[in-house]
């Protein structure tokens, strides 16, 4: 056999041993057809994505140029084959991609979910809704699932108002903590959390498979703030989804950051530093601002993540469900 068919092939099976690693959990393989109920992570990064408008830092410079297709704003969807459904969690700005990318892996004719979950009221979360309108979409009573003062919100002020009054959004109320059984295979329930809530309540979710159980918490101020304690809650899930916003304080220089409050990853680390290593394995630090160097997997930052024992969320994972 000849030296370079060889090399070819030793390079094939090192792929093949790094693919296993996943333990077929997850995967990033975006030609994946799910067959079961699955968890799909769709995006990942801070409400204005990467590269984020007008920065002219060296995380963004070259992203203008060659951007990369992983760095969506964050979004998971569950996927439920059995019934041919398909559930969105955040109307995030790149629903379109996001949707497309859905439609591939499930196998499904629609590029339609069959509802939307919605946490808050920032814009990295709701304002994919602007595309099921009439201009975009003009969706047919899509259900939307809101808390109270989410739901308020979108009635009363357009466009979002709009959606609603040519019944484009079907907005179905969420209480908190309370679960809803969305389909056969699929329960949801709601929980506030502390954040900046100019416009509405903020909440993570408890997603409920018919196997697994996932916490899907994308923004909140700080665990110390919380009424529950986030070990405890990790403890009773299969996965985390957790807010990591921000490395550490340090990448933000021109914006007072006691204003915008998330707990730091290097804060998280140190909290969850004496969980097991199978919970620390439940853990995956999402929802990542463009200036977080977790955005790179060859940075110190994302290495040091792994070494503790800890996951970095990224667009394509499929978790079996």
């Amino acid at each position: 056999m000849r030296f370079t068919n060889v090399l070819a092939l030793l390079l094939f099976l090192v792929s093949c041993h790094e693919a296993a690693k996943f333990e077929n959990k997850e995967s990033t393989a975006t030609t994946t057809e799910i067959t079961s109920p699955s968890l799909v992570v769709l995006g990942t990064v801070q409400d204005a994505g990467s590269p984020h408008i007008a920065c002219k830092k060296n995380c963004c410079k070259d992203l203008f140029q060659n951007p990369e297709s992983r760095r969506k704003v964050v979004s998971l969807a569950f996927v439920d084959p059995e019934n041919e459904k398909k559930y969105l969690f955040e109307a995030s700005p790149d629903m379109p991609s996001q949707l497309k990318l859905l439609k591939k892996l499930s196998q499904s004719d629609s590029e339609t979910a069959d509802g939307i979950f919605l946490s808050h009221a920032h814009i990295g979360h709701y304002t994919g809704l602007m595309y099921l309108g009439k201009e975009a979409m003009a969706a047919k009573k899509m259900p939307v699932y809101a808390m109270p003062k989410m739901k308020s919100f979108l009635e009363q002020n357009g466009p979002w108002s709009q959606l609603v009054k040519q019944e484009n959004i079907s907005i179905i109320p969420l209480k908190n903590e309370r679960e809803i059984q969305v389909s056969s295979n699929l329960k949801v329930q709601p929980f506030t959390v502390p954040h900046r809530d100019e416009y509405s309540e903020t909440v993570g979710f408890k997603i409920i498979g018919p196997n697994k159980t996932a916490l899907f918490i994308p923004d909140i101020d700080k665990w110390e703030k919380w009424n529950s304690d986030i070990s405890d809650e990790i403890a009773k899930v299969d996965y985390a989804f957790l807010d990591a916003t921000f490395y550490d304080g340090n990448e933000i220089n021109n914006r007072d950051i006691s204003l915008i409050p998330h707990p730091f990853v290097i804060e998280s680390m140190e909290k969850f530093d004496k969980l097991s290593n199978k919970e620390k394995q439940k853990i995956h630090f999402i929802h990542l601002n463009h200036t977080n160097p977790l955005l790179n997997r060859n940075s110190e930052q994302y290495k040091n993540v792994v070494k503790k024992g800890f996951n970095i969320a990224e667009t394509g994972m499929i978790f079996n469900f």
